[in-house]
């Protein structure tokens, strides 16, 4: 797993560095590398933390 994504929660809120334009998002689900979150401009997307390192967001919701 990637950077941080071993400590992702559900409720946490995190950024995809590689789609800045997705924009904020919640973790719904963590199952092994598979991390489910929901993107105020993407929606539900399924994450695969082997490929993509998540940037947890703290003290910047809008």
């Amino acid at each position: 797993m990637k950077g941080l994504n071993a400590m992702l929660e559900p409720g946490m809120m995190v950024k995809n560095p590689a789609a800045p334009d997705w924009g904020l998002g919640q973790v719904q689900s963590r199952i092994g590398n598979r991390i489910t979150v929901n993107f105020e401009h993407a929606g539900k997307v399924v994450i695969d933390g082997l490929q993509v390192a998540l940037e947890p967001v703290f003290g910047e919701h809008s």
